[in-house]
């Protein structure tokens, strides 16, 4: 991080829900400066310690996915590349996952809502329990980093977008660099929906949904053609998972979401067999810890995709 360009810290209070290039910026840097964003949870703080699985149903949706911002870096202009580094977390030590009925990879087959409430240690961040079932590896980042698109009016924050947005790339962690493409004057960078961990694809639809602060680095890559967003990762992306193996489950056909479905299913069976685990907590532990990944796409006319199930959530 760099001391010395440290100017201010982004409050949550200035949060914005959905994606306007009329946003008024909330602070204006110049390149080169590194900020502290305060992020709330993706629930905007409704859910608490003392939540039940009841309040899920009755969550204000207008208000999900808040992100801090907007900033507006000087001299950005269409064409040129915001370059993000991804300096530090600083996790607030609460979270949860949630099943939202009509969300998810499998909302056909969990139609009911369920809640998993979470409690870690924000300086170890050692290993979550998830009730008396597992505990996870914990690794911070953000889901949701953008700038504001050129088209006009409000976007929702939900889908991911060619300028970012809700991304839930887990590896958007300390160390990492988002390359994101400037479309508007000042790009309007804007981050938060931070996780402490989810797995890739994030099959229930939520993650370890944490409130958190990150410190960012902002800079510009002048003029630069970039399509869609890229990054790069300090190192290895998988060590706190890695360390005893895996169980996979393969999903095969011709679609590679029912591919996906499939191969989640089987992972939820088995967790619900082997370890005794209810469906639901099954499907959510699968969300901050497994990771889907393809296998195979070249082999017409069926795919291969994999769930990794990592075995140290279990030691």
């Amino acid at each position: 991080m760099c001391q010395n360009c440290l100017v201010k810290t982004i409050h949550s209070v200035h949060s914005h829900f959905g994606w306007d290039h009329s946003f008024t910026p909330v602070e204006r840097v110049a390149p080169g400066t590194t900020l502290q964003m305060n992020c709330r949870d993706s629930s905007n703080g409704y859910f608490t310690a003392q939540s039940q699985v009841a309040d899920v149903s009755v969550m204000p949706f207008d208000q999900i996915n808040p992100v801090t911002g907007p900033i507006y870096v000087e001299g950005a202009e269409p064409g040129d590349i915001l370059k993000i580094t991804l300096d530090s977390f600083k996790p607030g030590g609460f979270g949860w996952t949630a099943n939202i009925p009509g969300f998810g990879l499998l909302a056909d087959q969990f139609q009911a809502p369920a809640l998993a409430l979470w409690h870690y240690d924000t300086q170890t961040l050692a290993p979550a329990a998830f009730g008396d079932f597992a505990r996870v590896p914990l690794k911070p980042f953000a889901g949701t980093v953008g700038v504001a698109p050129a088209e006009a009016g409000l976007h929702s924050i939900v889908p991911p977008r060619r300028v970012g947005g809700n991304l839930d790339i887990r590896d958007l962690a300390a160390g990492s660099v988002l390359y994101l493409p400037v479309e508007v004057a000042g790009a309007l960078f804007s981050i938060g929906d931070t996780h402490a961990a989810q797995g890739d694809g994030e099959v229930c639809g939520t993650a370890i949904e944490s409130a958190m602060d990150v410190v960012v680095t902002l800079d510009l890559i002048k003029q630069t053609p970039l399509t869609t967003p890229r990054f790069s990762t300090p190192g290895p992306v998988t060590g706190h998972l890695d360390s005893a193996g895996y169980e996979a489950f393969t999903g095969i056909g011709p679609d590679l979401m029912q591919a996906a479905r499939q191969a989640v299913a089987n992972t939820i069976d088995w967790l619900c067999r082997e370890h005794r685990m209810p469906a639901e907590q099954a499907y959510m532990l699968c969300s901050v810890c497994g990771d889907l990944r393809i296998s195979e796409i070249v082999d017409l006319p069926n795919w291969v995709v994999s769930f990794y199930f990592p075995k140290v959530v279990f030691q």
